[in-house]
C-alpha cells in the first residue's frame, strides 16, 4: 500500500486502544514502518526517538541481534504449541531463570499473554486458593490502592482505582477495598506532607486488619504507581504492607508489570525493600519488548492448594491459547541473558542520575508542579498554577499538546493526562537520553508559555 492508502485505511478500519478516535483521525499521528536501535521510522521516512520504550516495554532497543537470532532459531523448531497438558522447551528454561531471579520462594510460574492477564490470573488463583486450602474459607474481597492501575480486563479493572474506568464499567466490576495512596503532592486540609503520609500508613493497617477475615489478597504496584502518573511511594510502605499481610495470613500480590525488569533500578522493585510477595505479576519488559508474554509467579504453599486427583476439581481452570508461546519464551531468555552480559542494571543507575540532573532545569518552570522519578520511570506533572497546585482545564489537553510539540522535534512521548511521562528503553545511551530530556524541556516550555486562559 502507498502512503495515502495506508493513512486512509488506518482511519477506515483500525480502532486504536486508549485513543480518542475523533482526534486520531484529525491529527493523523505517525504510522511506524520500521525501527532501529532506539529510533522509530514512519512511512514517510521521518525518524523519531522512542521516548516511551514502545509503551514501557522495550529494554535493549529495537532490532537487537541477540533477541532477533533467538527468535529465528526457535522459529526453525516450533513457533507455537499449546501448554494445556503439554510442555515446550523454552517455557521450561525460562521458568527456571525467572525462579532464580525472583525473590525467594516464588517457585511456580504460570504463563499468560499480557500484564492484565497476569493480574487476572493472580486474582483467580487467590480466590480459589482460599476455597481449597486445608481450612477452606469464603474470602472474596480484594484490597488495592487508590489510583491504582492493574490492567483493562474486568478483574484487573475491578482492583484498579482509575475513576474514569469505574464510571464507565462500574456495574460490571466486583467490590474492592481501597487504601489511600501514600503520596503527598496534594493532601487534605488539616495535614502537612509528613502527617498525611503517616496517616496513610496507619489507615492501611486499620483497613486491612478490620477486614482480614474476608480479604482474599492485597494487590499493589510496589514502589511506583505507573499509570496513576508515576506516583512514587515513600521508602518503607511496601515493607509495611508486607508485614501486615504476613501477620494476618493474607496473600500479597505484587504487580510488577510496569516496574519490573530493571525499570526502577533493581531487577524487581520489591527487592528494594527486601520483600518477597506471595504472587508476582510480570509482563512488559519480560521479552525485551518483542512479543506478548506474561507470567504470574507464586509461592509453593499457594500452588500446593491446587494439587489433587482430577475428580476433586482442584485444577486451576484458566489458560490462554498462546500461553507460554515458544517464540515469546525464547525472546525472554535472550533478554534476560543480555541483562547480565551488558550489566544493564549498572547502566540504569547511571542513566537515572543523568536524567535527574538534566530535568533539574525544570525546577524553576512555573507550570511544573512536581517531577517524580524512580529509576527510569519519570513523571512531570504540569499545573496551571504551581503555588496553588491547580490543574489545567482537562479540555486543554496540555499533556497531549506537549507530545505534539515533541513529535515536531523528532521525539515520541505519551502523557498520562497532564503528567508527561519519560520511559526510555533501559539500554538507551547517555547522548540519546540527553536528547530526550532536552526535547521534553523545550516542548514543555513551548506549550506552557502560551496563554491558556479559558
Amino acid at each position: 500500500m502507498d502512503v495515502a492508502d495506508l493513512t486512509w485505511a488506518d482511519d477506515e478500519y483500525v480502532w486504536h486502544p486508549f485513543t480518542p478516535m475523533t482526534v486520531h483521525r484529525r491529527e493523523h499521528p505517525p504510522i511506524i514502518a520500521r525501527a532501529e536501535g532506539f529510533w522509530l521510522f514512519d512511512i514517510h521516512g521521518q525518524r523519531y526517538l522512542d521516548g516511551i520504550s514502545s509503551l514501557w516495554c522495550n529494554v535493549h532497543g529495537h532490532h537487537v541481534p541477540e533477541i532477533d537470532q533467538a527468535i529465528r532459531r526457535q522459529l526453525d523448531l516450533v513457533a507455537h504449541s499449546t501448554m494445556l497438558g503439554l510442555g515446550n522447551v523454552p517455557s521450561i528454561e525460562l521458568a527456571q531463570k525467572l525462579v532464580k531471579l525472583a525473590p525467594a520462594g516464588l517457585n511456580k510460574v504460570f504463563y499468560s499473554d499480557s500484564g492484565s492477564t497476569a493480574v487476572e490470573a493472580a486474582l483467580k488463583i487467590a480466590y480459589q486458593y482460599h476455597r481449597q486450602k486445608s481450612s477452606p474459607e469464603e474470602r472474596s474481597l480484594f484490597v488495592t490502592i487508590s489510583q491504582a492501575y492493574h490492567g483493562d480486563t474486568i478483574g484487573s479493572v475491578s482492583v484498579g482505582g482509575i475513576d474514569l474506568f469505574h464510571q464507565v464499567y462500574g456495574k460490571l466490576l466486583f467490590k474492592t477495598l481501597q487504601l489511600p495512596a501514600p503520596v503527598a503532592y496534594r493532601f487534605p486540609e488539616g495535614f502537612d506532607r509528613d502527617s498525611y503520609l503517616e496517616w496513610t500508613f496507619k489507615e492501611a493497617e486499620r483497613i486491612i486488619t478490620e477486614n482480614a477475615s474476608t480479604i482474599a489478597a492485597v494487590v499493589m504496584e510496589p514502589t511506583v504507581q505507573g499509570a496513576a502518573g508515576i506516583l512514587v511511594h515513600p521508602q518503607g510502605y511496601l515493607k509495611h504492607i508486607r508485614a501486615i499481610t504476613a501477620r494476618l495470613g493474607i496473600p500479597l500480590i505484587c504487580d510488577e508489570v510496569a516496574v519490573g525488569f530493571g525499570r526502577t533500578g533493581t531487577m524487581f522493585a520489591c527487592e528494594q525493600e527486601h520483600v518477597a510477595p506471595d504472587m508476582l505479576c510480570l509482563a512488559k519488559g519480560l521479552t525485551g519488548g518483542y512479543l506478548p508474554l506474561a507470567a504470574t509467579l507464586t509461592q509453593d504453599y499457594i500452588y500446593e492448594a491446587f494439587l489433587g486427583e482430577p475428580q476433586l476439581g482442584r485444577t486451576f481452570f484458566h489458560g490462554h491459547t498462546f500461553t507460554g508461546n515458544p517464540l515469546g519464551c525464547a525472546a525472554a531468555i535472550a533478554n534476560l541473558e543480555l541483562f547480565e552480559a551488558k550489566q544493564l542494571l549498572d547502566h540504569v543507575k547511571e542513566m537515572s542520575a543523568l536524567a535527574a540532573n538534566k530535568l533539574a532545569a525544570l525546577s524553576d518552570q512555573p507550570n511544573v508542579g512536581e517531577i517524580r522519578q524512580q529509576g527510569m520511570m519519570i513523571g512531570i506533572e504540569l499545573v496551571a498554577n504551581r503555588g496553588l497546585k491547580t490543574s489545567y482545564d482537562p479540555a486543554l489537553r496540555i499533556g497531549h499538546q506537549v507530545t505534539l510539540a515533541a513529535r515536531k522535534h523528532g521525539v515520541i512521548i505519551r502523557p498520562l493526562g497532564d503528567v508527561i511521562v519519560l520511559m526510555p528503553a533501559l539500554a538507551m545511551p547517555g547522548d540519546l537520553l540527553e536528547l530526550l530530556c532536552d526535547v521534553t524541556l523545550k516542548s514543555i516550555n513551548e506549550v506552557c508559555k502560551k496563554d491558556h486562559a479559558v
